[in-house]
């Protein structure tokens, strides 16, 4: 089956997921839920389509048909894992609940993750609360008038080339960030369309506000 482009993988992990968190999946969208993220999904009422990890933060064995039991030792996370199983699917556009929070090396690893989708072609987000991340590789991510809030952009590791500000309160043209330079943070949406565009490397794009997981359903 082909999967379409503008269909999304959800991702719940063992890390912080808000105890108000909605979910609106639609009949091509794929719902997995990595170890801890198991008890996530239950708890707000949903039925994961599959279930993967070593379940050390779980606790068990989750009672589901699709469960795909990790070693406990073993070179990806489990969100890693769960990335993986949707590539396989053919779904190049991820959500990434339950990523943040916890342990900060983990925090960090999906910020990475986040990078590692960019350069395959692919688009994630990375939720937590208030907050929503996004890696751009050598191309652009735009944002409708109605986002609010505070934007910061960064790139990664070493430099990034061309990289383009618009739409928003400091503009950029052309210009190169530095990984060891954090230029680019606490930048502001105006109330216009905005756009970040990079030619050469990456950049990570972090944006807060009200009603941010409203507004990311626009963004995907």
């Amino acid at each position: 089956m082909t999967v379409p482009k503008d269909a999304v993988c959800f991702v719940v992990g063992a890390g912080e997921v808000s105890s108000d968190l909605t979910l609106n999946l639609r009949p091509e969208d794929l719902l997995i839920a990595a170890d801890a993220g198991f008890a996530a999904v239950e708890r707000i009422g949903l039925v994961p389509h599959l279930v993967i990890g070593d379940f050390d933060s779980l606790g068990r064995r989750p009672d589901h048909p699709n469960t795909v039991v990790l070693p406990t030792v073993k070179d990806d996370t489990d969100m890693c894992a769960a990335i993986k199983l949707g590539r396989e699917r053919g779904y190049t556009r991820f959500a990434l609940y339950g990523g943040t929070g916890g342990r900060l090396a983990h925090t960090l690893a999906n910020l990475q993750l986040l990078d590692g989708l960019a350069r395959e072609g692919c688009r994630g987000f990375l939720v937590g609360e208030g907050t929503i991340a996004a890696a751009v590789y050598q191309e652009e991510i735009t944002f409708p008038p109605s986002m609010s809030g505070y934007l910061s952009v960064f790139c990664g590791s070493g430099t990034a080339d061309g990289v383009t500000l618009q739409g928003l309160k400091y503009e950029l043209s052309d210009a190169q960030l530095m990984g060891s330079v954090p230029l680019g943070v606490s930048n502001e949406f105006t109330g216009v369309p905005a756009r970040i565009a990079v030619a050469h490397g990456s950049l990570l794009v972090l944006w807060q506000g009200e009603d941010v997981e409203e507004n990311l359903l626009r963004t995907l």
